[in-house]
């Protein structure tokens, strides 16, 4: 989002659509690339998997860590195909694939991220194990060795990190992962939520600064919107879902999608993120927003028809490294503004609809706004 003015909120209403609400195009939905997402929760002591300081470094060895719903305690798990109960194991904060070390077969042998090369050595059995009182619950045995992930010496306590021992059905071997399906079907989000990605290019490092940030946005947003309606909408669980993206940043600022090169970026992000999670503009089931660390000159972004599409300005903002939050916490605001029905305000009145966005906190919707807000299409996601 660029809008230093009202002459640009209006240009950009003439860009989404003559209505203001864009229907934003991109690829047709396929299926899910990642069968799901889930913590993996250990049935000793009940701490998840976790990868150090979200570390992108290849080598580093994932440790059980008491459970906090952060990114770097999510892992997606991938069908190999020709297989019925084979995985690879990505670590979502960095999108390496969970390896046993040199493939080794030999007792702890240590756990580790590396990057990821189709290796039986990054290749899992889910295993079904019985425990009482809990379900969707396993072994992670290694293709390569048939041997299982574990906290080093069958340890309960926090901080230790993980090897591989032989498999038994003792719970330090036994790991729950609460998103699993059977099928390959994706895990999707309780609908009429508001579902949040951060698209991060294969050469852009990961920060955990960046999907904190925007979740902050995110859930100041929500407080806002319940302030001025009386009711508000649900963020999904995590907040932000962090894509890897299957190309480098300069592909998303400079290849060609549609007639103008501000949305470039944006449309290039929204295409993949449609592509790989089955998503549809617009998209009934859910409002969906999306921001990405790519732009390129002149780049932007907005909203309409369910979606929010941001670039690279938007997320740094969000991550406290471009400015007084107030400014991306009044833009959110705005685009949500659009994804909800609201078109562009026709001049700075003190709206978020407006260049007035500017000044938040102190900007209010209109009560024209807000009943465009409650009785249109997505008036039902507030409650």
């Amino acid at each position: 989002m660029r809008k230093p003015g009202r002459i640009l909120v209006l240009a950009l209403a003439t860009a989404l659509a003559s209505s203001a609400v864009a229907v934003l195009t991109g690829a047709e939905p396929a299926f899910a690339a990642v069968s799901f997402a889930s913590t993996a929760v250990n049935q000793n002591g009940g701490n998840c998997a976790d990868l150090p300081n979200s570390s992108t470094v290849n080598g580093t060895q994932i440790r059980q860590l008491t459970c906090n719903g952060a990114g770097n305690q999510s892992f997606a798990f991938t069908p190999v195909s020709g297989t019925t109960d084979q995985f690879t194991i990505a670590t979502v904060a960095a999108g390496k694939c969970v390896d046993v070390f040199g493939a080794s077969t030999a007792d702890n042998a240590t756990i580790i991220q590396w990057s990821c090369n189709n290796g039986n050595n990054q290749r899992f059995r889910l295993v079904p194990v019985a425990i009482t009182g809990a379900d969707k619950t396993f072994n992670l045995q290694a293709v390569h060795s048939s041997k299982c992930v574990v906290p080093s010496g069958g340890s309960a306590a926090t901080n230790i990190g993980l090897v591989q021992l032989p498999c038994n059905t003792t719970t330090s071997r036994v790991w729950r992962l609460p998103n699993y399906t059977s099928g390959g079907n994706p895990t999707l989000p309780p609908e009429k939520t508001v579902r949040v990605y951060w698209l991060k290019p294969s050469d852009v490092a990961f920060d955990q600064r960046w999907p904190d940030g925007i979740a902050n946005v995110m859930r100041e947003a929500q407080r806002y919107y319940r302030q001025e309606l009386g009711k508000t909408f649900t963020l999904n669980n995590p907040v932000v879902e962090v894509v890897n993206g299957d190309q480098v940043k300069s592909w998303y600022e400079n290849t060609p999608n549609g007639a103008d090169r501000y949305w470039w970026s944006v449309f290039n992000m929204q295409a993949e993120l449609r592509r790989k999670l089955a998503l549809n503009a617009p998209d009934r089931r859910w409002i969906n927003v999306g921001e990405i660390s790519a732009e390129g000159p002149g780049a932007g972004g907005g909203g309409g028809g369910g979606w929010v599409i941001l670039c690279q300005h938007d997320a740094d903002g969000a991550a406290g490294v471009n400015g007084p939050m107030n400014r991306w916490y009044g833009g959110m605001v705005h685009e949500l503004g659009h994804a909800f029905g609201l078109p562009d305000s026709t001049s700075t009145d003190g709206t978020p609809m407006s260049a007035s966005f500017y000044s938040y906190p102190n900007t209010h919707f209109s009560q024209a706004q807000k009943t465009a807000i409650l009785n249109g299409p997505y008036g039902t996601f507030l409650s």
